[in-house]
């Protein structure tokens, strides 16, 4: 069984080109799974194009739904919601129901069912650069953190069947619950930011959190010509904190007119982009083969006089 080695790429925020990133390492990167694990808003398979080969749903929590063959009228139930969920016709309006369970609980009819709750589906696809697992989140839906956690073992046990060394995960933005799980188990984090000092704050804040993982941590400045000074902050903070900064990436219209014919701008015309981005996979593969030689050093047991 290979070494699998799972990084997950994140940034403090929507916009920053994380999605873009994953999709160049998706052509640059040989034997992987890719995950897409921004389930609230996926939108990896607009580049990737995939053909979906399983499909699953998604159950998570509950919702509570009145039987008005078994409801007496009473009203109880109206009274104990406290999240307006319940219509004076007793009727439960589902996006509003927050699946607390008390109008379940309480009900002297045993009138109010609790199913689970269906909150989205999954899916195992095929790429033109690989299997893809990925999911949608229903509107409204909550428990994302609990579907990340879902596609990225689904990741994990197909590069294991597959005997593929990286998992390549589109991790969501911020640093919130579905943050946190993208971050259980994985090899490092690479930060997507911006030069400004709205990016220079979101990197901090990403960068604490996979720090508090335990996770070494690779920066990438995108769009990085907007504003040079504040790139060249961004650099030497990374240098401070020992963090491997990977370079300077430029803002070009091509990543935007490669989304719309979808495809990665690995396989567009821009010979200096690709370049760029090539040189920036080197230096996050000899980063990530020098950290786990480290942590497979750190393992042996001592040796020595006596």
């Amino acid at each position: 069984m290979p070494d699998i080695r799972e990084v997950v790429v994140l940034s403090g925020k929507g916009g920053t080109g994380k999605t873009s990133l994953v999709g160049a390492l998706a052509a640059l990167a040989p034997e992987k799974v890719l995950c897409d694990a921004d389930v609230d808003a996926a939108d990896l398979h607009l580049l990737l194009r995939p053909t979906v080969r399983e499909r699953h749903d998604f159950y998570a929590g509950h919702k509570a739904a009145i039987d008005p063959e078994r409801c007496i009228q009473c009203g109880d139930c109206l009274d104990l919601c406290r999240f307006g969920a319940i219509s004076e016709s007793l009727e439960i309006n589902p996006l509003r129901c927050e699946g607390c369970g008390v109008c379940w609980y309480l009900c002297p009819a045993r009138a109010v069912d609790f199913p689970d709750n269906l909150c989205g589906e999954w899916y195992i696809s095929e790429t033109r650069f690989g299997p893809l697992v990925h999911a949608r989140l229903g509107i409204a839906e909550e428990n994302s953190g609990k579907l990340v956690s879902l596609v990225r073992r689904e990741a994990r046990q197909l590069a294991e069947a597959q005997g593929l060394p990286w998992i390549i995960t589109d991790g969501p933005p911020g640093i919130g619950c579905p943050v946190i799980a993208s971050l259980g188990n994985a090899s490092a984090v690479l930060v997507v930011t911006e030069p400004s000092v709205a990016g220079r704050h979101d990197l901090e804040r990403v960068a604490a959190l996979a720090e508090h993982f335990g996770l070494p941590v690779s920066v990438l400045v995108n769009k990085a010509d907007l504003h040079w000074e504040s790139a060249h902050a961004i650099a030497e903070f990374c240098a401070e904190r020992s963090y491997v900064f990977l370079g300077f990436l430029p803002f070009d219209a091509d990543f935007t007119r490669a989304q719309v014919e979808g495809k990665t701008i690995m396989e567009y015309n821009n010979k200096k982009l690709q370049a760029i981005l090539c040189e920036v996979w080197e230096k996050f593969q000899s980063a990530t083969q020098g950290l786990r030689l480290q942590a497979h050093l750190s393992k042996q047991p001592p040796t020595g006089g006596g």
